[in-house]
């Protein structure tokens, strides 16, 4: 996701967009990648959505390692549209938005330490290529993140991105799915991360809850660790569905008159899927 108050790089474009550079990465930096990949590629299957694993074509480049962004996008291009772009980093809000608004998706070029394996704060290449592009692929996907795009050009004209924030992160990040008779993963922070693909689905910890986008909207999130609720989508087109059709002036000024809820709060009207013990972020965080 974005950020406000940053300050543009030296070198890099107004719209934030630096060159990836490809031929800079060393030997050790394409080796995490392939070591990064090998490992999720071999357990994702079975945990993650069908379209995920379908999309994951679009990364087997010509070139060992990391991908090389010119080849991505000219797959991905002929696919839905989108291209990958380098940016150094996190970007401003509206910049994000107007990226995302006209298909391209910006990503960061530099990849973790080997002591970086499992957590980083800030989304390295892996998280924003191996967990982002390969829905993009997906047409329905696809045209979610593009009115997901102007709908934050036109939240940051009412004062309610951070609600919007809510819906990126509940869905994009770290949302889970209806396949068949069990649920899979979707979300970019978790189909990147090792640990996190089998805690969301399998830990007994964190709430699983039906999608709604009011009760989204008023729930924060966690940035430091696992999340304490997930939320459920029955499918990508009742998630692009439920976008399209929402009037969110009116969503967001109701949003106003109600308090948010700690991430995990659950409600006597939420559809429970699994009402988690938290025992793993109580341990965290102590009595």
């Amino acid at each position: 996701m974005a950020h406000d108050d940053l300050q543009r790089p030296i070198g890099a474009a107004d719209d934030w967009t630096i060159p990836q550079d490809w031929d800079a990465y060393t030997p050790a930096e394409h080796a995490m990648w392939d070591t990064l990949f090998e490992r999720q590629a071999k357990m994702l299957p079975g945990r993650v959505v069908q379209e995920f694993l379908d999309g994951m074509d679009v990364l087997r480049m010509s070139k060992p390692g990391i991908p090389d962004f010119i080849e991505l996008s000219e797959r991905l291009m002929k696919a839905t549209g989108w291209q990958v772009l380098a940016v150094p980093g996190l970007v401003p809000d509206r910049v994000f938005f107007e990226h995302l608004a006209n298909k391209r998706f910006v990503a960061g070029r530099f990849i973790r330490r080997p002591d970086q394996m499992d957590y980083l704060q800030e989304p390295d290449i892996f998280h924003d290529v191996f967990g982002h592009v390969p829905l993009l692929a997906n047409p329905v996907f696809a045209e979610y993140m593009q009115a997901y795009g102007a709908g934050g050009l036109r939240a940051d004209g009412m004062g309610a991105i951070d609600r919007l924030a809510r819906l990126y992160w509940y869905t994009v990040e770290f949302g889970l799915i209806r396949e068949g008779e069990g649920l899979r993963t979707y979300g970019a922070g978790i189909v990147s991360s090792y640990a996190e693909s089998i805690y969301s689905l399998d830990d007994p910890s964190p709430n699983r809850l039906g999608f709604g986008l009011k009760r989204l909207m008023r729930t924060n999130y966690r940035i430091d660790d696992y999340q304490q609720t997930y939320f459920i989508i029955d499918s990508f087109e009742s998630l692009l569905k439920a976008t399209l059709e929402t009037d969110f002036a009116p969503l967001y000024k109701e949003l106003e008159g109600q308090p948010d809820l700690y991430p995990p709060d659950v409600l006597p009207e939420d559809m429970v899927h699994t009402l988690g013990t938290q025992a793993y972020a109580r341990l965290r965080t102590g009595p």
